[in-house]
């Protein structure tokens, strides 16, 4: 018997090629009317001309916008607290809506409700720590990878620990999701491959995770579906609609698992690489995954055999053992074709690194929790020289 779960997620999802275009009317779904939308993007947004048209729009209805630009890549929490001071505060938003990938629409949840909530960011690291609800919130991706619009996540890097560390709060959750695949269309395969990985990381570890649940589960094999039928069609074929539309509905459905069971070990050890080295926190974790999930295997034979069954990987019988290992073997080939790295000492890790990182990643008790297997600092520092090679 499972233990009780609570499950909860955004209001409204609005899905379909080209759904973007419905922005305006779908602002009549809020709680209160809108005159004034503080617009969190990206330069990408601007250059191919999407901003634009929805300033346009937006203005069209009489409603002021303020685009903000300012979020970095891999924000830190200084740098969210400073464009919120220096241009979310003082401009006065009825609502945020924010277009881009997982950075700014984490920057954008901790905008929304920092509008409601006068403790500093530094107050909310960990759980439940956010008292009020914020702004209303609209969230666009452009990438098919962090889930960022349906969970109640956002992380940001601390510079003084090297660390990065999530926010986890109900009050994150938007109030609209829009998820329109022509935003995707032409993404660069560097993070076409990154985000695509982070996106069935966090559907398999969902799956694996201590905390999996019968909602968890359904929505991460569904994710890890359309993922693995899909991922490498998406790198070599970045125009195919189809691809990036099954790419950018596997990475929601991975956001909904982790809402509902939380990520694990590959997580824990990705954030002191992104905040220790600046690795990017897709490339960080598809370096980590399968010497993780060789690390936990003997725990969840099983259910990486379910997994590369769903997928539909070439399996002899009903050898539960040769299932989980042909799925471990079509993640290392995914990894090759797609040119993932997995040398750490291309981004200046060396052996006298392993002690610290592993010390760093020892810390993050609330993903490591949900690993099937428990790690101590050992076996850390054993995961990261698998990438010293």
């Amino acid at each position: 018997m499972n233990p009780a779960y609570h499950f909860q997620t955004v209001r409204h999802i609005v899905h379909g090629a080209g759904s973007l275009e419905q922005l305006p009317e779908k602002l009549a779904l809020l709680e209160r009317p809108i005159r004034r939308v503080a617009f969190i993007t990206q330069p990408a947004m601007e250059r191919n001309g999407v901003a634009a048209r929805v300033v346009a729009a937006l203005e069209s209805k009489d409603i002021q916008v303020l685009t903000v630009r300012d979020v970095e890549p891999e924000p830190t929490i200084e740098n969210v607290e400073t464009v919120f001071g220096e241009q979310i505060a003082p401009f006065a938003p009825d609502a945020v809506l924010s277009i881009g990938g997982g950075s700014v629409l984490d920057a954008a949840k901790l905008f929304a409700a920092r509008m409601t909530n006068r403790e500093p960011l530094r107050d909310w690291l960990g759980v439940d720590r956010i008292g009020s609800p914020g702004i209303p919130l609209i969230l666009v991706p452009t990438t098919a990878g962090t889930g960022s619009e349906v969970t109640p996540n956002a992380i940001v890097t601390l510079p003084d620990e090297a660390l990065k560390v999530g926010i986890v709060s109900r009050h994150l959750l938007p109030q609209v999701v829009i998820l329109d695949a022509t935003l995707t269309l032409g993404l660069p395969q560097p993070i076409t491959a990154a985000t695509g990985m982070d996106a069935f990381i966090h559907a398999l570890e969902s799956y694996i995770s201590t905390k999996a649940n019968p909602i968890s589960d359904m929505y991460a094999m569904e994710s890890m579906r359309l993922i693995g039928a899909n991922i490498v069609d998406a790198y070599r074929n970045g125009s195919s609609l189809a691809a990036r539309e099954a790419m950018l509905l596997g990475s929601m459905y991975g956001g909904l698992a982790l809402t509902a069971a939380g990520t694990a070990a590959v997580h824990a050890l990705a954030y002191p690489l992104g905040g220790m080295f600046n690795i990017t926190h897709g490339v960080a974790n598809s370096m980590l995954l399968p010497h993780v999930m060789r690390f936990n295997r003997d725990a969840i034979v099983g259910r990486l055999a379910n997994v590369a069954r769903a997928l539909g990987l070439s399996v002899h019988g009903d050898d539960d053992a040769a299932a989980a290992d042909s799925l471990l073997a079509s993640i290392g080939t995914w990894t090759e074709v797609m040119a993932i790295p997995q040398d750490l000492r291309a981004f200046g890790v060396s052996e006298a690194d392993l002690q610290p990182l592993a010390e760093a990643a020892l810390k993050v008790k609330r993903l490591l929790g949900n690993n099937p297997k428990p790690l101590d600092l050992e076996d850390i520092k054993g995961i990261y020289k698998r990438l010293l090679p």
